[in-house]
């Protein structure tokens, strides 16, 4: 893995919550790794309702466009490990590792915390 990579949160939830838990897991695992922590590459463009209550298909359209590489940032031939919380559908991932390998990411694997069943 070149970089350590997490799930952003939009700036206004990042404000509300003052933390982003994905974030200080990609963090900590970047320390204990010795690989590159990218917590900027990228960057929640759009708010987004509550998934909580949606299934995949509806999160899936809630989150479509929502993700964007930061201005600056490159992804191009990275190979990047993508750090969420909580993995629910895999929809949130999924989007964000859209974006990565649009970008030009060599490969984009995925690791979260927890699971959780609609």
């Amino acid at each position: 893995m070149d970089c350590i990579v997490p799930v952003p949160l939009h700036p206004r939830r990042l404000r509300e919550r003052g933390f982003n838990q994905s974030e200080l897991l990609s963090e900590s695992l970047a320390l204990a790794s010795g690989i590159s922590h990218a917590p900027r590459l990228l960057s929640k463009i759009s708010p987004t309702r509550s998934q909580t209550t949606l299934g995949r298909r509806d999160r899936k359209k809630n989150l479509r466009g929502t993700f964007a590489l930061s201005r600056g940032a490159t992804a191009a031939n990275r190979r990047i490990l993508l750090v969420d919380d909580i993995y629910t559908t895999g929809c949130t991932v999924e989007e964000c590792a859209r974006v990565l390998r649009r970008a030009g990411a060599r490969g984009v694997r995925v690791v979260t915390l927890a699971r959780s069943i609609l």
